[in-house]
């Protein structure tokens, strides 16, 4: 009798029931995972980063013995998903797969944004990088990069890419700053399909593509890739040159992927999300997978990976304020 007087409690003239001190222990000591995991992609599905998420999830799920369930947020040039996630409880069952524009370019893009990448994040692991490859449609005659940047001084070229400020966009400004290509006239989409249909079709002129993208369609004969954005050549396009090798010195941008929790998740938690993450992109079949697709895995530490993302930030916080790139 005396222990349900004590479970009830009247507060404000509201009776509260309180769960038992069992019950609340057993919740406490309940092991990670005890329910599914929503992965938050903020872009579209069928872009590289919702293809990474995808091939992440099957195999984390698998680990961890609870479903990981992509969740695609897209819009705002990928500040939705991200602003979800910030503001989810740091209890791991709330992830993101974010990307360089996400955590590194939109805030030197974007004002007034309702997260800071830096504060609000706990970082995983890079899951992968995937260069962009500069490529060209069939209308296009243009066979290296000197022809493209000679051809884009004189006629009326384009570059698609699958938002503004994503690492596409920003691969195409700075080409134009870089090769004094002003004229070149940037064409966002909504992900990452529309775009490359439409290079292939001769609605735009070209597009600095996500390797995974257009590389089928590159074997294809359907787009010429005339430099990869990235500081070396792509072991998938041997004979492709890079951007730097192929008369723009000092020219780099490589996109990639990485995982990421709400910034105060548990430190267990956070490990022991790292330790199964990093050991997926050591297995044979993924790395191949990858591979196959254009990205590069990684997999490092929290705090490699924190470090990597700091760095990445204020390198494009200097490049953005350097060269005057906007979204207009």
């Amino acid at each position: 009798m005396q222990l349900q007087l004590f479970r009830r409690m009247l507060v404000g003239g509201t009776l509260c029931v309180f769960a038992s001190a069992g019950t609340a222990l057993a919740q406490a000591a309940a092991p990670y995972p005890s329910k599914p995991i929503q992965l938050v992609v903020p872009f579209a599905a069928g872009s590289v980063t919702d293809l990474l998420a995808r091939i992440v999830a099957q195999r984390l799920g698998e680990a961890l013995g609870q479903p990981v369930v992509v969740d695609n947020k897209a819009g705002a040039d990928g500040n939705i998903g991200a602003a979800y996630v910030a503001a989810a409880a740091p209890d791991g069952y709330t992830l993101m797969m974010g990307a360089a524009s996400t955590n590194a370019i939109n805030p030197s893009l974007h004002k007034n944004l309702r997260f800071n990448p830096l504060r609000d994040f706990a970082p995983i692991t890079n899951v992968a990088s995937v260069p962009n490859v500069l490529v060209v449609g069939p209308q296009v005659p243009a066979r290296t990069v000197k022809d493209f940047i000679q051809a884009a001084r004189t006629e009326k070229y384009s570059f698609a890419s699958s938002g503004a400020g994503g690492s596409m966009h920003l691969s195409g400004e700075l080409f134009k700053v870089m090769t004094q290509t002003p004229d070149l006239l940037h064409i966002p989409y909504k992900g990452g399909s529309a775009p490359v249909a439409d290079v292939m079709g001769g609605r735009v002129s070209a597009m600095f593509c996500n390797l995974p993208l257009c590389l089928q369609h590159i074997r294809a004969g359907k787009l010429t890739a005339l430099g990869v954005t990235s500081p070396r050549r792509s072991p998938l396009l041997p004979d492709v040159p890079t951007i730097a090798q192929a008369g723009v010195p000092g020219y780099e941008v490589e996109g990639w992927f990485g995982l990421f929790a709400p910034a105060a998740v548990p430190k267990p938690i956070l490990q022991r999300l790292n330790a199964e993450v990093v050991h997926i992109l050591k297995d044979a079949k993924v790395k191949e997978l990858l591979l196959a697709q254009g990205a590069e895995p990684v997999g490092n530490s929290p705090e490699e990976f924190a470090a990597f993302v700091k760095k990445e930030h204020d390198r494009w916080a200097k490049i953005i304020q350097d060269t005057g790139i906007t979204l207009q």
